[in-house]
C-alpha cells in the first residue's frame, strides 16, 4: 500500500530524518516507535504531504505526492498529536466542515459524518460544543475528522497522549477495529501502545531506522535464541548446573541464584526447539524437585532499549 523510499529531511545543517525506507501492507497496522525527537512526527508530516522531503519519496499504490498531490492526500487521513479542533463548534458541525474541506460531495456528507460518528463512538456528544467535551472525546473527534472522507490510510501521531487509562484502552480498541478496513501507521513513544495495536514495528532513533519487523522477530533478533528460567532443589548447585547443561539443544546455562541445595538458572537453547520436556525428565530422573520452569519473555521495552543502544554505540565508533 505505502512505500517510503530513502526519505531525508534537513533543516539547514540539522538532519531530522535520514534515508528512511520501509513499506506498509494493505490493512496492516504498522507501529512507528521511537523516543522523543527521533523524527517520528517529521516523517509522518512528510508522508501526509504537510511537509516536503529534502530527498526520497513516498508512494501510495504508485501515486507520489509530488506528482499527484490532490489524489494522494484524499486517500490519507491524518490525526496529528494535537488535533486541530474548534471549541466553539459542535462535534457534528466540525465534522461536516472537515468533510467539506476534504472534498466530500454535498450529497454524501451527512452519511460520511454519521459513519465517522458511529465508528468513533461520538453519538452521545455529537451535538455538544467541542469546548465542553472531555479530552477522550476530543481525541475521538480528531480521529473522526481523519476518517470522515473514508481514506485508505490513517496516519495517527500519538493518538492516546494525555488520556486516562480507560480512555487509552477505548482508543486502542477503536484503532484495532479500524485496522480491519484501513491501513494504519501509528506513532508513539509509549511501548505498550504499539505492542497492543500493531502487526509490525519500525524503530526510529535519531532520524534513522534501527529495525523493521514483527515483535516476535525483533525479540528473537535481540535475544538470539530462546530461553527458559528453571529453579531446581535437591542437590548442590554445581551438580544441577552440570545436569541442565547436558540437556539436548541447550546452548548455555547461566546461574541466576544459588542456595545450599538449590539453583535458579537461565537456559539458552536453540531457536525453535522446545526443551521443557527434556529438562523435566532430567530433573525427575535425578529425584530433584522442580520449583519453576517457564519461558523467559523479553518485553518490547527490552528490545527497544537494546536496539537503540546498539545503534548509538555503532554511530559513535
Amino acid at each position: 500500500m505505502i512505500e517510503v523510499e530513502g526519505v531525508t529531511k534537513n533543516y539547514g545543517s540539522l538532519r531530522a530524518v535520514g534515508d528512511v525506507s520501509f513499506s506498509i501492507g494493505k490493512n496492516e497496522a504498522l507501529g512507528l516507535l521511537g523516543p522523543n525527537a527521533a523524527g517520528k512526527t517529521t516523517l509522518m508530516r512528510i508522508m501526509t504531504g504537510y511537509l516536503p522531503a529534502t530527498s526520497g519519496s513516498v508512494r501510495l499504490e504508485g501515486l507520489t505526492i509530488a506528482d499527484n498531490p490532490v489524489p494522494f492526500k484524499r486517500r490519507m487521513g491524518y490525526l496529528p498529536e494535537n488535533p486541530p479542533l474548534y471549541p466553539e463548534m459542535t462535534v457534528r458541525d466540525y465534522l461536516h466542515f472537515a468533510a467539506e474541506i476534504k472534498g466530500v460531495a454535498g450529497r454524501d456528507r451527512r452519511a460520511r459524518v454519521d459513519d465517522a460518528v458511529e465508528k468513533t463512538g461520538l453519538g452521545d456528544v455529537a451535538n455538544r460544543l467541542i469546548g465542553n467535551i472531555s479530552k477522550g472525546y476530543k481525541q475521538r473527534t480528531g480521529l473522526a475528522q481523519a476518517l470522515v472522507h473514508n481514506p485508505d490510510v490513517l496516519i495517527l501521531d500519538e493518538p492516546t497522549v494525555g488520556l486516562d487509562p480507560k480512555q487509552i484502552i477505548d482508543i486502542r480498541n477503536l484503532i484495532r477495529e479500524l485496522a480491519k478496513e484501513h491501513t494504519i501507521l501509528l506513532s508513539s513513544h509509549i511501548l505498550p501502545e504499539v505492542s497492543a495495536t500493531c502487526d509490525r514495528i519500525v524503530i526510529l532513533n535519531e532520524g534513522h531506522v534501527v529495525a523493521v519487523d514483527t515483535q516476535e522477530e525483533l525479540k528473537r533478533r535481540v535475544q538470539g535464541g530462546d530461553r527458559l528460567t528453571v529453579e531446581v532443589a535437591g542437590a548442590a548447585p554445581e551438580q544441577i548446573h552440570k545436569a541442565l547443561a547436558e540437556v539436548g539443544n541447550v546452548e548455555s546455562v547461566t546461574d541466576v541464584e544459588t542456595r545450599g541445595t538449590s539453583l535458579k538458572a537461565s537456559m539458552a537453547y536453540r531457536r525453535g526447539a522446545d526443551i521443557r520436556g527434556d529438562v523435566f525428565r532430567k530433573i525427575v530422573a535425578n529425584n530433584w524437585t522442580l520449583l519453576e520452569l517457564s519461558r523467559e519473555a523479553m518485553s518490547l521495552e527490552d528490545v527497544f532499549l537494546r536496539l537503540t543502544r546498539e545503534e548509538e554505540v555503532a554511530s559513535d565508533e
